[in-house]
C-alpha cells in the first residue's frame, strides 16, 4: 500500500493537529483527568488513522481487456438506468453510477484505453452524492474517451462532503485502461455513460473495485 500524493498535505496537517492536541492534553490534563487524556488520544489517533486510510492506494491486480469497460472507482453501484445525456452525447445512454463512501479508496482509474476527446469542469451544488440531481447539478468533472469500440463519458461528482475534484486528463491525451486519471476528496460518486445496448456486467447494490471489476462489455 502507498499513500496518494493528494494526501500529503492533509496528512501532514492531521499529524500536526494530532501532536499538538495530545501534547496539550498530556501536559495539562493527564494529572487531573487521566481518563479524558486517554479518550482524547484514542479519538484523535482514530481520526488520524482514518485520514491516512482515506488516501491509501492498495496493491491489487488490475484488469486489462480491450473489449471490456472497467469500474473507475471503488464503491457500490447505486444507479443502472437509461437516461438522455444533455451534456455531450445529446441522446440516450445507459448510466451506471458508483457511490464512494469516505471509507472507500478514492483513486479514479480510466475505464478503457483511448483518446480524451472532451474534458470539462462544471461548478455546481453539493447535494448528497446519491441524490438523483447530483449528476447534473453538483460540482463535477466530465471526461469523454474514444477508441475503436466506441465512446464513453465518465463524471467525477462532488457530494456533500467532497469539496475537491482532481482530474489529470487533457483533450488529445492518450490514456491507458486502469491508469489513474483523478481523485475526489472525502466521499462522492462517479457516473459512467455507455452506449445503449452495451452489456452491463454489474448489478444494483453490488460492491465494486476500481481497476478490477468489469463494469460492462462492448
Amino acid at each position: 500500500m502507498t499513500i496518494h500524493r493528494e494526501g500529503y498535505q492533509s496528512i501532514g496537517i492531521g499529524a500536526l493537529i494530532f501532536g499538538i492536541l495530545n501534547v496539550l492534553s498530556f501536559t495539562f490534563l493527564s494529572g487531573t483527568w487521566p481518563a479524558i487524556t486517554l479518550i482524547i488520544f484514542v479519538l484523535t489517533l482514530g481520526l488520524f488513522l482514518f485520514l491516512v486510510s482515506f488516501f491509501r492506494i492498495p496493491n491489487r491486480p488490475l484488469t486489462i481487456a480491450d473489449n471490456q469497460i472497467i469500474c473507475p472507482a471503488d464503491g457500490k453501484v447505486v444507479v443502472i438506468e437509461e437516461i438522455v445525456d444533455e451534456e455531450y452525447f445529446k441522446d440516450k445512454r445507459i448510466q451506471v453510477s458508483v457511490f464512494m463512501s469516505p471509507a472507500n479508496v478514492h483513486v479514479n482509474r480510466n475505464p478503457m484505453s483511448g483518446e480524451v476527446i472532451y474534458n470539462q469542469y462544471h461548478k455546481g451544488k453539493y447535494l448528497v452524492a446519491w441524490h438523483p440531481k447530483s449528476s447534473t447539478e453538483n460540482e463535477r468533472w466530465s471526461v469523454a474517451v474514444k477508441n475503436n469500440y466506441g465512446t464513453i463519458l465518465y463524471k467525477q461528482i462532488a457530494g456533500a462532503l467532497a469539496k475537491r475534484i482532481c482530474n489529470y486528463t487533457t483533450v488529445g491525451q492518450q490514456v491507458k485502461q486502469t491508469e489513474e486519471y483523478g481523485f475526489i476528496k472525502f466521499g462522492s460518486r462517479v457516473d459512467i455513460l455507455l452506449p445503449v445496448g452495451t452489456k452491463i456486467n454489474v448489478q444494483l447494490n453490488e460492491v465494486v473495485k476500481g481497476g478490477v471489476t468489469v463494469l460492462a462489455t462492448w
